[in-house]
């Protein structure tokens, strides 16, 4: 429904929609009052641009079931809007005749209409033949988005590089937002804003530059007070904890910013706590570590 009105600005005429479940159906009547829902075969019969708007995995069958009905009309624009799959996910609509468009909007959407304006600069990944490739940046600009072509086999890395820094991050400030909670904070949300706001500035401009606090300074005594308290009052944020703390050293040293001196001791805590006590899990190695 978002991206449909954000074409309806552009000039576009969406003439039906179709949602299964009563939040799809919920959001199509808000963001589209007067767009008749239908049923996904109704709906390619009146339209020339199609949006395939659902789960990663359930696009394969939704695509090869409308194809085998007879649904797909030659010369129809198929676009869908997964972020793991390119244009092969579509070959069965393809052999039916349609122009097949793989459309991602980098972008995290509420069904609400504040996410049409946060389409404005936004990016999309965009893979499409070569002989699409203007018509579907096209649609993008008309969106108000910003296009970025991604080859048919990089789909599934680029996927997974935004899970990674927006699916995961949301996993962590809900963990963080727990324990503070846990301990009394009336507005952890007030807490964490300004300085996870300023931390993600730093980060996309500046990288692992960015990175600070006790793992980059290699302040083993504090991580090990952290996994302890963790261990104790809060174990269900241990193993992401470890986790991330071991990547930020790996990164911190690979970029000069975790001296080797102060990095033993760190790994020596981080590596301890898999077998339960300092040493244990790992050997003393520390380019093996």
């Amino acid at each position: 429904p978002v991206l449909a009105a954000a074409l309806r600005l552009a000039g576009h005429r969406p003439v039906a929609a179709s949602g299964v479940s009563d939040a799809s159906r919920r959001r199509a009547a808000a963001l589209l009052p007067g767009v008749p829902l239908l049923t996904p075969d109704e709906v390619l019969a009146r339209a020339d641009l199609v949006l395939l708007t659902v789960p990663d995995d359930a696009l394969p069958s939704l695509v090869a079931g409308l194809a085998e009905t007879g649904a797909v009309r030659p010369g129809q624009l198929l676009v869908h809007t997964s972020g793991r799959h390119g244009v092969g996910v579509l070959a069965p609509a393809l052999r039916a005749g349609a122009l097949p468009l793989a459309l991602h909007p980098v972008m995290t959407f509420t069904g609400s209409t504040v996410d049409v304006q946060r389409l404005a600069g936004c990016s999309f990944g965009v893979t499409a033949p070569a002989e699409l490739r203007t018509a579907a940046e096209a649609l993008v600009i008309e969106m108000g988005g910003e296009p970025e072509w991604i080859e048919e086999r990089d789909r599934p890395l680029y996927h997974a590089a935004l899970a990674m820094g927006a699916n995961h991050l949301v996993t962590l400030v809900a963990q963080s937002l727990d324990v503070l909670r846990e301990l009394g904070v009336s507005a952890p949300d007030r807490m964490l804003g300004p300085l996870l706001g300023a931390a993600l500035d730093n980060a996309l401009r500046s990288g692992d530059a960015a990175l600070t606090g006790p793992v980059a300074r290699g302040d083993a005594g504090t991580v090990a007070a952290h996994l302890a308290e963790l261990r104790a009052h809060a174990p269900g944020a241990l193993a992401s904890y470890l986790a991330l703390a071991r990547t930020t050293a790996d990164r911190a040293l690979d970029h000069g910013l975790l001296r080797p001196e102060s990095a033993e001791a760190l790994l020596d805590v981080l590596a301890g706590d898999d077998g339960g006590g300092p040493g244990g899990g790992q050997g003393t190695d520390g380019a093996e570590r």
